[in-house]
């Protein structure tokens, strides 16, 4: 891996009862899980298009199940389990394992912002040129998206993961660790039924 650009794809096994919990109320837990599922293959083919042009390494990590079952889920993926802890811990140790093992430049997404495409990609890495943090801010106060040149684990501890401030504290520990950073174009993940109406303008057709 020395000298490779790594995207490091976040996700979760589908399980009823696990997947898209905020929109069950409005989905059920089948329907949740199944748009998990659709946007989790969707996120995928994306990235994929995007590994084929560019000759990242895609590195999928996965909770809730074995590298086997991620494998049979998604294809043929190299497929990690997430480590223990918060999101904050679990890309921690997934972006610390890429640099330890040579690479140059992270790239960690979720699965949750069926908007991200090969150019919003392509963007992140380039703008690594010129800052050593790259935030995808997304619209509820979170981010879809960070890049790193270079480890920086002050940017995954001390934040108030599932609030609105996210964005907010991962950007001020970037700073006082004196990393410069850049942004890329706001995006909506689909997290709550207020996003349901825009993830269907994307996937195409209705998801619920």
């Amino acid at each position: 891996m020395t000298g490779s650009d790594v995207l490091i794809v976040m996700t979760r096994l589908p399980c009823e009862g696990r997947n898209k919990t905020r929109l069950i109320p409005v989905l059920g837990a089948a329907g949740a899980t199944a748009l998990h599922d659709r946007l989790a293959r969707h996120t995928l083919s994306r990235v994929n298009a995007f590994i084929m042009r560019s000759g990242a390494r895609l590195q999928v990590y996965l909770d809730g199940g074995s590298p086997e079952a991620g494998r049979a889920w998604l294809g043929d993926v190299e497929c990690f389990e997430q480590s223990e802890g918060d999101l904050g811990k679990r890309m921690q140790t997934a972006v610390e394992c890429a640099f330890s093992e040579g690479a140059r430049r992270v790239v960690v997404i979720g699965t949750d912002c069926p908007s991200i495409d090969e150019d919003i990609l392509k963007d992140a890495f380039q703008s690594m040129e010129a800052a050593e943090i790259v935030f995808g801010p997304a619209v509820d106060g979170g981010y879809y998206l960070l890049g790193m040149s270079r480890p920086c684990d002050e940017v995954f501890t001390g934040i108030d993961w599932g609030s609105g401030q996210v964005l907010e504290q991962s950007v001020a520990a970037a700073g006082a660790a004196g990393c410069r950073t850049v942004f890329l174009t706001e995006l909506r993940d689909v997290d709550v039924a207020d996003d349901l109406e825009a993830a269907e303008l994307v996937l195409g057709g209705r998801v619920s």
